[in-house]
């Protein structure tokens, strides 16, 4: 009894240490699943071992032919599919390597059949060149080879060709009337795909005519690429391709599409005399040395967006027909632009220039410019280089807010290399975005301040003008675009009416019309001096000036009356001075239209400063008409005394009322040949204070008009030697240099 309780009570003892052993290792068990788990959750493992690399499998030459007898039908064309295969074409495997072009070439050359490489292994060099049939492209050869719509490709290539005097091979063979080895061209007939295929060895593609397209997405170059002379028929893709050594697309031709985004050429790219037909997308690519891009004809919109240069590029005697697109490009070297044709805008917005760009010679149409908004440059440490004179005029940005610093430091660029002249056509340039946005304030309906019914008459709906009458109750608009936060306000009323609206402090009626001033002096100053930055065209209004009020001032003295003692000026006198008003007009209308860029509304503002107050003052003296002492003596004296070239600063229109003076100043002769020269004198003194002769006006039995209408251009010459003066101080390198210089 007592031994069988003490054979359980052992047997029990036994059952739990086992149980507890069983825990104990489940317990370590779970824990270590546990560890595992955390350390693949917390620590994950490198993408590049969480991608799982494709299985490839050897190909042989077995493989090979059943693919061969065996081609899938893939996206509407019959295709070899070599897929995922290691190809191995190394010296050492010569014998495969032979058998393996002998027969592609075979069957690629006598059908139109694609191939497909996409995630296959190549290792030792491929010659692309090689695995289709060479043929001659003389006009004679090409109808018995090629089917009706080949020959319709190579007809594109004779066109293009014949438009752009390409001097490759297979130009001079379509051109020619006789075939030679040489003229010959590698004709692939079917769709080539690359996707993902890594090439070992060096690629040879040279002088081939792809009638299909090609895509090499993901393609990796370990070796240099050889694409002489290639001419690619239908669209083409190396996105997202690596290119680790050089790589040559030098006298290319693209027919179609071609798109190299996210590209990495990481040795030095070569496209110097290739033509792109279509579009050419370089979208974030990367080049990290020299990329020449040299004599490129650029059909089609050039996109190199977010591209990166880490080198320096190239772009000389290139074309661009359409756009070229350029924002938030970074240039961390040099980049050339010499002797290129721009034929559009160049877009520019926010790219980086870090090192010198150099547009020097390069031709701009009446359409094109460089439009600059949010680029970065700082013109202590980069340079923008281009033509004295021209470059200033081609840069170009929507609006100045954003932009005012950009503006400066372009101008500071060009300080600093002495080219005044562009300089101030950027100050100009910012002037005029300062104009417009002073006309819109003074215009345009303030969202913080228009009451509902002015946003109504604008074009908003009442709810939309009730909406945004109880947001700006809560908060007033900052920018314009907050507009969109309210649920009532589509994107298509707010494109509509952007350009009619303003945010900001409502301006009072004295701020206004502060505004208005400012704006008119503004516009006074671009259009008569270009902001100072045009003297012959200040010298141009400054003629118009002169030439009037000369004529005005010899038919106020000269042609008096008619009844009952004729007072006018003899015939030879009103020819000569006619001939001469019309001539001196002439010269400086010229001047006017060309150096501005509205010479019709210069010409206005000069007719409102002119016109109305002499024409008024005018038909007023004639008018009352004139019944005063020594009606028979010209109304202007000249200093008997000096007969010179004078600066006349100080001098005012009308002599002293001394008797000293009187008998100084000598009137005018009236019956001399060239008495009418003394007043464009008269005139060249009001306004210019410069002249051969002290000409004034006497002073008694003189008619007040005539001496308002003298006053009247000397207060006018006051604001024009201003003019002048402050014009030479930012047009002569000299004295702007004293000027600006930090």
């Amino acid at each position: 009894m007592h031994n069988l309780f003490f054979k359980r009570k052992g047997t029990q003892r036994l059952n739990a240490k086992v149980r507890k052993g069983v825990s104990l290792r489940y317990s370590a068990f779970s824990l270590a699943f546990l560890c595992v788990l955390s350390i693949l959750f917390f620590f994950p493992l490198p993408s590049s071992a969480a991608q799982t690399q494709p299985e490839r499998i050897p190909l042989t030459l077995e493989l090979l032919q059943e693919r061969l007898r065996t081609p899938i039908l893939r996206e509407g064309n019959l295709t070899v599919d070599l897929q995922k295969m290691v190809i191995d074409l190394r010296p050492e495997n010569a014998s495969f390597r032979d058998a393996f072009y002998q027969l592609l070439r075979k069957e690629l050359g006598a059908k139109p059949l694609g191939l497909d490489l996409s995630y296959a292994l190549i290792l030792g060099d491929f010659v692309g060149s090689d695995l289709v049939l060479r043929t001659p492209l003389y006009a004679k050869a090409i109808a018995p080879i090629f089917t009706f719509t080949e020959q319709q490709e190579l007809e594109r290539l004779r066109f293009v060709c014949l438009e752009s005097l390409v001097n490759s091979k297979d130009c001079r063979s379509l051109l020619g009337t006789k075939s030679t080895a040489s003229s010959e061209i590698a004709v692939f007939r079917g769709v080539l795909k690359l996707v993902q295929t890594r090439f070992n060895g060096e690629i040879k593609f040279s002088n081939t005519f792809f009638l299909q397209s090609v895509d090499a997405q993901g393609a990796t170059f370990l070796q240099s690429t050889n694409w002489t002379e290639t001419r690619f028929g239908r669209p083409v893709s190396f996105s997202g391709g690596k290119f680790k050594q050089p790589s040559n697309f030098q006298g290319s031709i693209f027919f179609e599409k071609a798109n190299f985004k996210q590209t990495q050429f990481q040795e030095f790219a070569d496209f110097q005399g290739s033509i792109f037909e279509n579009t050419a997308n370089f979208n974030q690519a990367t080049f990290k040395e020299l990329a020449k891009f040299n004599s490129v004809q650029w059909r089609e919109n050039a996109d190199f967006s977010d591209v990166r240069f880490a080198n320096q590029v190239q772009f000389t005697k290139a074309n661009f027909n359409q756009l070229f697109i350029l924002t938030e490009a970074i240039f961390e070297q040099a980049a050339i632009f010499r002797e290129v044709e721009f034929n559009q805008s160049v877009n520019l917005q926010g790219a980086s220039i870090l090192n010198q760009a150099d547009f020097s010679d390069a031709r701009f149409s009446p359409e094109a410019c460089l439009s600059v908004p949010g680029l970065t440059f700082n013109s202590n440490q980069a340079k923008i280089l281009g033509n004295p004179g021209q470059i200033g005029k081609m840069f170009c940005t929507p609006t100045l807010q954003g932009n005012q610093n950009i503006l400066r430091n372009l101008g500071q660029n060009f300080r600093q290399q002495q080219q005044v002249t562009d300089a101030n056509e950027l100050e100009y340039t910012k002037q005029e975005l300062r104009l417009v946005e002073m006309s819109r304030s003074l215009t345009a309906t303030n969202i913080n301040s228009a009451s509902v019914a002015s946003l109504i008459k604008l074009g908003f709906s009442e709810t939309q003008a009730a909406a945004i009458a109880q947001r700006r109750l809560i908060k007033s608009f900052r920018n314009s675009s907050e507009l969109l936060t309210l649920a009532d306000i589509d994107l298509e009323k707010y494109t509509q009416l952007s350009d009619r609206l303003i945010v900001g402090e409502p301006l009072s009626i004295g701020g206004w019309l502060l505004q208005a001033w400012s704006w008119l002096g503004l516009s006074v100053l671009l259009l008569l001096s270009g902001y100072g930055t045009n003297f012959w065209l200040v010298f141009g209004v400054g003629g118009v000036a002169i030439a009037y009020f000369g004529l005005l001032f010899w038919l106020v003295d000269r042609y008096r009356r008619l009844h009952p003692v004729p007072i006018i000026p003899t015939s030879y006198e009103t020819i000569s001075i006619l001939v001469s008003f019309s001539l001196l007009e002439f010269l400086s209308l010229l001047a006017i239209f060309r150096n501005t860029q509205q010479p019709w509304l210069t010409l206005g503002c000069l007719f409102i400063i002119l016109v109305p107050v002499p024409l008024a003052l005018l038909m007023r003296l004639y008018q009352q008409g004139r019944y005063h002492d020594l009606m028979d003596v010209s109304y202007f004296t000249e200093d008997g005394t000096f007969r010179q070239l004078r600066l006349l600063i100080g001098r005012l229109p009308v002599i002293p009322r001394n008797q000293t003076f009187r008998e100084r100043y000598m009137p005018l002769l009236s019956d001399r040949r060239w008495n009418w020269l003394n007043y464009y004198d008269f005139s060249l003194n009001n306004l210019v204070k410069l002249g051969f002769n002290d000409i004034r006006l006497r002073d008694e039995h003189l008619p007040g008009i005539i001496s308002a209408l003298a006053w009247y251009q000397w207060s006018l010459g006051v604001i024009y030697i201003t003019l002048v003066l402050w014009t030479l101080s930012r047009t002569i390198p000299g004295l702007n240099l004293l000027i600006y210089l930090k």
